[in-house]
């Protein structure tokens, strides 16, 4: 089965819109938050865990999955979804964010990417075709298009250079071979210019591809900056095809997003910033749980929140576990975080099919 978007709404006052992804893994309900598991793992989450929150198609990476465990064993266990028993759709990114993280293990060539692995330092080589081989033998739902992500800032000569490069990666990609339910994703560059952003997407769109993401974002620039570029890019991309943000963003930014048509997010935030003791409450505010100040603090992380840690637990005893080392503790928050960006986008679907999708975008302006 290959990917069907279906528009059921749009939203009056903005460019927000609801809709539906189907996949051979299931539907996708958009505008929707997908949490990233780099490793074949959300990061202190199990799949029921994930499932209960509300996930409906999660991240893997084709850098990391290659070095470990590598392509042999999961083949063997019959493709990712398999080998991390999830039964619901899975998007892979490329490999492309790790020529930017990962510059001084690197050399660029025309062809693709040398990198030096930064767990053994052991060489190896990943390019448009070696990025979709993998990728097809990984079996995702939605595979992404092998780039190269500029930093911020970067000169203009610098960021079409790379474009240029990237559009040609690009349609080598589309002309390699994936499986029959597999679905890939081209992704606009162009760093802050707007038209290189204009010439990206247009050459994406004479490609056809099953949707269209937009990378190089989230990289340093400000957040208006940001939210320009996708103003530059949604008018050119065809509203027949799903959309896509990659690696944003803030509860803001996600909002905001949304209101220029954007159907798809990705963010390490709830998962990271649980990990480092904080919690998401609000209208995006983060409430620092494992400050001294909550030490008897014995309200939930937020009242009236419905995930299991608020339900259950409260700011002294979450504070505690993570004072001392309890693995329970960061659990407990990763619920929350990943609760709460699941949730958001669920109150954005029920505001754009009820029409008050502005009303809410304001609460997250003021």
């Amino acid at each position: 089965m290959k990917l069907k978007y279906t528009l059921l709404k749009k939203d009056f006052a903005s460019k927000a819109r609801l809709g539906i992804i189907e996949t051979a893994h299931g539907k996708i309900n958009t505008p929707i938050f997908m949490p990233v598991g780099t490793r074949a793992s959300v990061k202190a989450m199990s799949p029921d865990e994930l499932k209960d929150l509300g996930a409906e198609i999660i991240l893997g990476n084709t850098y990391h999955l290659f070095l470990k465990p590598g392509m042999e064993i999961i083949k063997m266990a019959g493709g990712l979804h398999k080998f991390m028993n999830w039964n619901r759709p899975i998007l892979t990114d490329s490999g492309g964010f790790q020529v930017f993280s990962l510059a001084n293990l690197r050399k660029m060539t025309q062809d693709g990417v040398e990198f030096a692995s930064h767990i053994d330092g052991s060489r190896f080589f990943l390019g448009p075709k070696e990025s979709m081989s993998i990728q097809r033998d990984l079996g995702s739902d939605i595979v992404m298009c092998f780039d190269e992500c500029t930093p911020y800032p970067c000169s203009y000569e610098e960021a079409k250079k790379s474009l240029d490069i990237t559009l040609r990666w690009e349609k080598i990609a589309r002309d390699e071979k994936l499986q029959n339910h597999q679905n890939l994703f081209g992704i606009v560059q162009g760093s802050t210019y707007k038209d290189l952003r204009e010439h990206s997407a247009s050459e994406l769109v004479k490609v056809d591809f099953e949707g269209y993401s937009i990378g190089g974002l989230s990289v340093g620039e400000p957040e208006e900056t940001m939210l320009e570029c996708i103003d530059y890019v949604t008018p050119v991309l065809p509203e027949t095809k799903p959309r896509y943000l990659m690696g944003s963003g803030t509860p803001r930014q996600i909002v905001e997003s949304v209101a220029r048509g954007i159907d798809m997010f990705d963010c390490v935030m709830p998962t990271r910033m649980a990990r480092h003791g904080s919690a998401f409450i609000g209208k995006g505010e983060t409430l620092p749980v494992k400050a001294g100040r909550y030490s008897k603090d014995f309200s939930p992380i937020e009242e009236g929140c419905q995930c299991y840690a608020c339900k259950n637990f409260t700011r002294a005893y979450i504070r505690h576990l993570m004072n001392v080392g309890e693995i329970l503790g960061l659990r407990l928050l990763t619920i929350h975080n990943l609760y709460y960006f699941l949730n958001l986008m669920k109150n954005i679907r029920v505001s754009i099919e009820n029409g008050t999708f502005s009303e809410l975008r304001k609460s997250f302006s003021s």
